[in-house]
């Protein structure tokens, strides 16, 4: 178990329960912090796949179309516009930068009402208000921006495709992300035929927008997550600790309080720190303990808070028969998001 001992500086994230009311998860639909200063122009293109920097110049005139067409003269023909869909939908795999098109679409749309959040944030925000009253409450905004869409359960399916044909009808454009194109989202999952109908219509709401390409993370790492011994943990939660915060716990007792947690509270959960440590990594074999993990890895990657690591190297931390599932996708996105993490951690060490 993790030792409880008080250290300055260094806190146990199983000691954290943190409460979070309706009204804060709706303030808190804002791009994360590293994407604050997003643009496109700040859009890192790799030239070797012209599809980025066709999505790029595609989305710029997405944010940017909010101005009515000036009408002619009495007699005069308006120029007929080309018809477009209330949204657009980035299709691509991990780490070619949807997130950052996601927040640039967001900070360059000029509207009154935004909302930038993860699916499952959203599912959470109906959660906790009812459905009724997120509607009532998103009902009106100019843009709603959703990272990673994933359906992963007919209950989400049913409460995402609900809520945005409501929405849409008012107005309201649409900007998502996902490792999975929209009329194949669901498969492999569960019973993706029983609920056709319903994705497809939620599909011919988005124009959807391949994005091909290399993961920037990768680009400069050696491809493995750094694995500490001891004596390495102890000195990098203890310097961080020294000079802010840090947490200090075994990888089995994290696991097991994600369990008692609702995920859209795990951002509260690592608030504040500036390391995270994980001790006795193992390799995790329950699916429902991999998906939190997961959920889990993209607020820390969200807040880029470096992690530091004893035990099995994290991105062995998923077993091989998970890598081959309907969630190989949100598995090998998380490994990449960890080996940078850990990478950071590394370069933020004294030498």
């Amino acid at each position: 178990m993790t030792e409880t001992t008080s250290r300055p500086g260094i806190v146990h994230l199983t000691e954290r329960q943190p409460n979070v009311t309706g009204p804060e998860m709706l303030a808190s639909l804002v791009p994360p912090p590293q994407f604050d200063t997003a643009t496109f122009d700040s859009y890192r293109v790799d030239a070797a796949y012209p599809s980025q920097e066709e999505a790029k110049e595609t989305l710029a005139r997405f944010a940017g179309r909010g101005t009515p067409a000036k009408r002619g003269g009495f007699f005069s023909r308006a120029k007929k516009e080309p018809e477009l869909k209330p949204g657009v939908y980035l299709d691509g795999g991990f780490g070619v930068g949807k997130t950052h098109l996601l927040a640039s679409i967001y900070h360059a749309m000029p509207a009154r009402r935004k909302y930038f959040g993860s699916f499952i944030e959203y599912t959470a925000l109906v959660g906790a208000l009812g459905y009724k009253n997120t509607v009532d409450l998103l009902k009106g905004a100019d843009l709603i921006c959703i990272d990673e869409f994933e359906l992963d359960d007919p209950g989400d399916t049913m409460v995402m495709t609900r809520l945005l044909g409501e929405l849409v009808p008012t107005g309201t454009r649409l900007a998502a992300t996902s490792n999975t194109p929209p009329n194949a989202l669901g498969e492999g999952r569960f019973a993706a035929q029983d609920f056709l109908r319903e994705i497809h219509a939620m599909s011919d709401s988005f124009q959807t927008l391949r994005i091909d390409g290399v993961d920037f993370r990768q680009r400069a790492l050696d491809g493995h997550a750094v694995v500490s011994d001891q004596e390495q943990y102890a000195r990098a939660v203890t310097d961080a600790g020294s000079a802010g915060t840090a947490s200090d716990d075994v990888f089995g007792d994290v696991i097991r309080h994600l369990a008692r947690v609702h995920p859209s509270r795990y951002l509260r959960v690592i608030d504040g720190l500036d390391l995270v440590g994980l001790r006795d990594v193992h390799v995790l074999t329950d699916q429902s303990e991999a998906l939190r993990f997961v959920a889990f890895v993209d607020r820390v990657y969200d807040a880029q808070i470096p992690i530091v690591a004893t035990g099995v190297s994290l991105e062995q931390v998923f077993a091989d028969e998970m890598l081959g599932g309907g969630y190989r996708k949100k598995y090998l996105r998380a490994i990449s998001r960890l080996n940078a993490l850990t990478h950071s951690a590394q370069d933020s060490s004294p030498a």
